[in-house]
């Protein structure tokens, strides 16, 4: 079934503005498939366009399977939560109290991190390694036990920078706390009692059976299956749920309810999932941090959500509770974040007449850039700033290490302009960041530390001696 004929039988006029939208900008991003959903008045709409793979092709439908990458970690945050109900759990207590083992580069983050960090993205130390330490119910223990190698760039506690690994030992805190394997609990806690009969954790062989989209990338201007598919059993709890798109609304409506099962049997309080919605800490861009959800405004619509990415592949699920609105959108490409984060832009001015806010781009001169100019590393996130036309340029290093470290770089994204909006703040001007928001960070002398883009702090490196800004010279 061709996309045309898939909006020819939408009836539901906004529903159907939306999709006319996203099928557009699959036909110009080259994005294979889409599956889109919506939640609106106590109606459900959803609907598939495209295809699962361009090399054995299946029409995407509102039941194709889709990898969610870091949504994941909200089942994580909810299992926990569901731990401290039963008082196995204190936020703020330190994790060693039930990872006795639990060892980190530096002694006293060790000693002092508790879940609460975990949950907020506040631990401090390099938070991006991805490894596949096979299918085993050992897994998470195997990844917990090699963290220690990952070097602490900032404070506990004290700046928010997105950290994967720390969802790692909150996984583990998920199979001490329970006494069962990762996957197990949230079957038994979350996906069962939910009826989210099509969310699955890798390995599980349900999957296979069923229709399953194929992340894609670009090679050399051609759209290509990006291979390897699987993230490892180690990243289930990171990002390593496959779902649909009905499932995701379910789950959204599940944290604007009262917390109850299908059956009517008590998941959660009602006043534990509003917990997850209160700003825990100021997350730059991307608005507040709650436990785990992002939290923006759009006037006055508080819009909790999170986005997820694999190898190919692009996710967001966002939900308004005073509204009774959820959006879930998969897509399995790279470029599909782009369609992912106008999808909500689209949904807020089509359902509420409502718009995020969006900063009016500065130029600078020449001079006033320079500073801002250097190069930016993390191991798997790098890139340098120079200046041009008033503008900071971004242009990125490729990095490899996902999903394991001997993962080879991908081709670069393209450079990216940069404008200021505000003292040390920037708006990205072209795709595939367009409209992302930075911010550079300062050290208490007033030097520049960090410049944090794409949820990461970034450490500014020195110069070296005769260094050009242009890592292609």
């Amino acid at each position: 079934m061709n996309r045309k004929s898939v909006l020819d039988k939408i009836k539901d006029q906004k529903f159907r503005k939306l999709c006319e939208n996203i099928v557009a900008e699959m036909k110009r991003l080259d994005v294979p498939g889409v599956s889109i959903g919506i939640w609106h008045k106590a109606n459900e709409f959803s609907a598939g366009f495209g295809l699962t793979s361009v090399e054995h092709p299946l029409p995407v439908n509102s039941d194709t399977l889709f990898q969610v990458g870091s949504i994941s970690i909200t089942f994580t945050a909810t299992l926990l939560m569901t731990q401290l109900e039963k008082g196995l759990l204190d936020l703020d207590q330190p994790v060693r109290i039930y990872l006795p083992k639990l060892r980190l580069s530096d002694p006293d983050v060790t000693a002092r991190v508790t879940t609460r960090h975990l949950l907020t993205h506040t631990g401090g130390w390099i938070g991006d390694y991805f490894n596949d330490f096979g299918n085993g119910t050992n897994a998470q223990v195997r990844m917990i036990n090699s963290l220690a190698r990952l070097p602490q760039i900032t404070p506990l506690g004290e700046v928010w920078s997105y950290n994967n690994t720390g969802f790692n030992i909150a996984g583990r805190l998920v199979e001490v706390l329970t006494k069962k394997p990762y996957e197990t609990a949230a079957q038994k806690i979350l996906l069962n009692p939910l009826g989210l009969e099509m969310t699955f954790f890798y390995p599980d062989d349900a999957l296979l059976t069923q229709r399953v989209a194929s992340g894609h990338s670009k090679q050399n201007g051609t759209i290509k299956v990006a291979r390897p598919w699987a993230v490892g059993r180690a990243t289930n709890p990171v990002g390593g749920a496959i779902s649909t798109v009905k499932d995701l609304l379910s789950y959204a409506r599940f944290h604007m309810s009262e917390g109850q099962a299908l059956d009517g049997s008590q998941i959660i309080s009602k006043a534990s999932l509003e917990a997850m919605r209160i700003p825990q800490i100021e997350a730059g861009g991307r608005g507040k941090m709650g436990l785990p959800w992002f939290i923006r405004q759009a006037g006055d619509l508080t819009i909790l959500g999170h986005g997820g990415a694999t190898h190919g592949q692009q996710a967001g699920l966002h939900f308004i509770p005073a509204k009774n609105f959820a959006l879930a959108i998969l897509t399995n490409s790279d470029a599909g974040g782009i369609i992912t984060e106008n999808a909500l832009k689209w949904a807020l001015e089509i359902y509420f007449d409502a718009a995020l806010p969006s900063p009016i781009p500065l130029q600078k001169t020449e001079n006033e850039l320079q500073e801002y100019c250097a190069r930016y590393d993390l191991p798997l996130s790098a890139f340098v700033l120079s200046a041009a036309n008033g503008y900071l340029i971004h242009t990125e290093i490729p990095r490899g290490g996902f999903p394991t470290p001997q993962t080879p770089p991908g081709e670069p994204a393209a450079p990216v302009r940069l404008a200021f909006y505000d003292i040390d703040r920037v708006i990205g001007l072209d795709e595939p960041a367009k409209g992302s928001l930075g911010e550079f960070l300062r050290n208490s002398d007033g030097s520049l530390a960090f410049f944090r883009i794409g949820g990461r702090v970034h450490p500014k490196m020195p110069a070296l001696q005769n260094e050009s800004p242009d890592p292609s010279v």
